[in-house]
């Protein structure tokens, strides 16, 4: 027997169980099918986990500096199996959390795989193999994204790793390559880089990074050199065989040459790839837009009925977009009239060693649109940071001209992915250099380089 809601949400990772519990707030017979767990790949696999896994790290690495503060820790060592099953207490709990929203908010949870019967009906194939029938006015598509393969390298899962794999190693690896330098590839590089691993960059463009401001990218690259990390930009991997417990790489670079080294493993993270696969899209007017949904700004498909939000559709590919999406296209649902998503409000983190954060254009980007003017802070001249013993970094602000609106925020250092909320508050509230340089920032705090960049940009920085 079919059973009958006003939504029905496929999919119960960041966007969707956020959309089921607002349209269960707004007062609508919900239903969520997920068919895996809930919390999606980053509850479980991504956001929450790698944090874990990297706070782990943080924590080693400033033992290995507590000499500079007085602090004599001797003979510290690393407990791996630990590590891992930190992690992985951290991404059950959240989940068990996800399940008491739900059942408080009145949500059914149907496990199984949806797939579209058509406008308003679907189909769900659970694990005993049985077929239920859902009608619903309304549809929600959030079924994520996973790993994109790294194509043309054939090797066992124990060698050739996705994010999944990197996170429930055996053993610590001597040494390891990651493919890609996205958010994902150098999160990874810097958790294993600092317990030690030998670790090696492989990016197939010019820079690391890219989605970031160039000079930020810039200062990151020179600071994971630093670490120890061997970084080779406009470079592929051209094969990679297994050979006695290790794999044989080939690298080759854009003008033709070729390097040979090995490692323990490799870590694919090039991307991800929309799970669209059958959802029963070919029995709907759902159309797509270089391989993700299209939707317009409510997130409604061309099939009246049918809506889809977070990675199946157009990036930023980040859990807090997909959420706030999810709260958008819920309430538009209800009757009411919420804002769009405004793309360049988006803030994105990197919680690499240091932490990258940004929002809006980068400088080369705003310079194309118009007059602009940059100000820029070093935390090597802010005293909470020279007191923490964290002075690499920087903030940089960009401003247009003539208005004085904030365009771009980029920072690097410690603690900057707590900070950049500042900055996307401003940019909301469509806040200006003025209203940035006559705030008061609390001392002593690391926050205060975002008001000394934003003078600086006016040549009114105190402290440089």
């Amino acid at each position: 027997m079919g059973k009958t809601y006003e939504v029905v949400v496929i999919g119960a990772g960041p966007g969707g169980y956020v959309a089921a519990i607002r349209a269960a707030q707004l007062g609508l017979r919900v239903a969520v099918v997920e068919r895996e767990q809930l919390g999606g790949v980053c509850l479980n696999w991504g956001c929450i986990p790698t944090k874990a896994l990297l706070a782990s790290a943080s924590i080693y690495r400033n033992i290995s500096h507590a000499a500079e503060f007085g602090i004599l820790a001797k003979n510290v060592s690393i407990d791996f199996s630990k590590v891992v099953q930190h992690s992985r207490t951290v991404a059950n709990k959240l989940a068990g959390g996800i399940q008491f929203l739900l059942n408080k908010n009145g949500v059914e949870v149907i496990k199984g795989h949806g797939k579209l019967l058509g406008a308003s009906k679907l189909e769900v194939h659970n694990e005993k193999q049985e077929r239920i029938e859902i009608s619903a006015k309304h549809i929600i598509l959030a079924t994520g994204s996973r790993a994109r393969a790294l194509p043309g390298i054939k090797l066992p899962d124990k060698y050739l790793w996705s994010y999944k794999e990197a996170m429930l190693p055996d053993a610590l690896p001597k040494s390891l390559l990651v493919v890609g330098s996205g958010a994902i590839g150098v999160e990874f590089a810097s958790f294993y880089n600092a317990l030690g691993v030998q670790v090696t960059i492989v990016e197939l463009f010019d820079r690391i990074l890219r989605a970031e401001d160039e000079e930020i990218a810039l200062a990151a690259h020179k600071s994971f050199e630093k670490q120890g990390m061997q970084i080779f930009t406009q470079t592929t991997v051209k094969s990679a065989n297994e050979t006695k417990g290790r794999v044989e790489v080939v690298l080759e670079s854009k003008d033709g040459k070729t390097l040979k080294l090995a490692v323990d493993r490799i870590i694919s993270a090039i991307g991800i790839q929309p799970n669209l696969e059958n959802l029963g899209l070919e029995k709907t007017k759902v159309a797509l837009d270089n391989g993700l949904i299209k939707t317009d700004p409510y997130l409604r498909t061309d099939e009246p009925g049918v809506y889809a939000i977070g990675d199946v559709t157009k990036g930023p590919w980040l859990a807090h977009k997909a959420s706030e999406e999810a709260v958008v296209c819920v309430e538009k649902i209800a009757g009411r009239n919420p804002h769009p998503i405004e793309r360049n409000n988006i803030p994105g983190c990197t919680y690499c060693h240091p932490q990258i954060a940004s929002i809006g254009l980068s400088e080369e980007d705003a310079a194309a649109r118009g007059k602009i003017k940059v100000g820029r802070f070093p935390l090597s001249a802010n005293g909470k940071a020279i007191a923490m013993g964290e002075t690499e970094g920087f903030v940089k602000v960009i401003f247009d001209v003539a208005t004085g609106e904030l365009l771009g925020a980029h920072m690097i250092g410690a603690e900057v992915t707590e900070m950049i909320q500042g900055f996307a508050i401003a940019k909301q509230l469509e806040g200006t250099e003025l209203d940035l340089m006559h705030t008061i920032f609390p001392h002593p705090t690391i926050s205060e380089a975002m008001k000394e960049a934003a003078l600086d940009a006016d040549k009114q920085a105190i402290h440089i």
